[in-house]
């Protein structure tokens, strides 16, 4: 109980007699003190006395899919920094090796009273059913998978294509390759369903449009980017920045060059997307929009304005640098 009380001062900078106070609901304590004092029970993964447990912590989870990937702390830094200005304590849960899933983070939070939950990426059917039993407000960005019923914010991946696409073949590529992440994974399946339109549309087909799933890694991008550069493709749209750099290095690996025999786009400009080599064309997501827009439907939620569940999209601006070139001269082999 000492310990408790000590760590508890520490972190809000109060003194332990103050911290006592609190707990045992004695009076000459502000709000905003018996607030923090709580809070920061929470956050020491200490329980609250029986007689507070009905109040539900000013806490919100961040819960990302991976580190790795550049957008998802980009995402993170903007949301929590967004919450922090609204009172609310972000607490960031990663799955990693080793460390807690998803399913166990979730728990956790509901353990934590968590007065809202932000999803990067997505949650599963279990996950979905434990938090709307406990009625606890919730906003998915850039969802893994569908959902029904929680307010989403996510990128627009059928316009994201069509900017990459566009842009492409102003430059005469008429063999352009998609390379997008598992094929269970819903803006990647958007990405492909787009893509397949447009082939369509300009009379394409999977011979000079082909499609490779992925695993969002460098490595599996250069494995499928190997795959698909032996159909003879001349460019290479990728479901991420990270593809892209693989699918630079497996041009390089079989001798070509990027642009001149390959044309690579991105999609995240994660940071120093700027200084690659070359630097590469990419398309942005609206990090700081999107971010702020899922906090502002997770604050709604919990001040009791119950937000539409339709997705809210936004729209990708296409980053042109020096990864995209005119499209060379047919290959030994390839038809143009």
């Amino acid at each position: 109980m000492v310990r408790k009380l000590v760590q508890v001062a520490q972190k809000v900078g109060v003194s332990e007699a103050t911290v006592s106070r609190v707990l045992n609901g004695r009076p000459g304590v502000s709000d905003a003190t018996r607030q923090a004092v709580l809070t920061a029970l929470d956050v020491l993964g200490y329980e609250r006395p029986t007689q507070l447990r009905g109040v539900r912590a000013r806490l919100v989870g961040l819960v990302l899919p991976e580190l790795q990937n550049p957008i998802f702390p980009a995402l993170a830094e903007v949301a929590g920094g967004a919450l922090v200005q609204l009172g609310f304590t972000p607490v960031l849960c990663t799955r990693s090796a080793g460390g807690l899933t998803e399913a166990e983070y979730v728990t956790m939070l509901l353990d934590q009273q968590v007065s809202g939950v932000i999803f990067c990426g997505g949650l599963t059917e279990d996950e979905s059913a434990a938090l709307r039993s406990r009625n606890v407000p919730v906003v998915l960005l850039n969802a893994a998978v569908d959902h029904g019923g929680f307010p989403q914010v996510s990128t627009d991946d059928v316009a994201a294509v069509q900017q990459a696409y566009a842009h492409l073949t102003s430059l005469g590529h008429t063999r352009i390759g998609l390379m997008v992440g598992p094929a269970d994974h819903t803006p990647s399946r958007r990405k492909a369903a787009a893509f397949t339109a447009l082939a369509h549309r300009g009379a394409g087909s999977q011979k000079t449009h082909p499609i490779g799933n992925a695993l969002f890694s460098f490595e599996g991008g250069q494995a499928v980017a190997t795959e698909l550069l032996a159909t003879g493709i001349t460019a290479l749209i990728c479901g991420s920045d990270v593809l892209a750099l693989g699918a630079i290095r497996a041009a390089r690996r079989q001798g070509l060059t990027v642009p001149h025999d390959l044309s690579v786009v991105g999609y995240d400009d994660s940071a120093f997307m700027n200084y690659t080599d070359p630097p590469l064309t990419t398309l942005r997501q609206p990090i700081e929009a999107m971010s702020r827009a899922a906090v502002t439907l997770l604050a709604n939620q919990i001040n009791g304005t119950n937000p539409t569940p339709k997705e809210l999209l936004h729209e990708p601006e296409l980053v042109v640098r020096h990864s995209t070139a005119p499209a060379p001269a047919p290959r030994d082999g390839a038809q143009p």
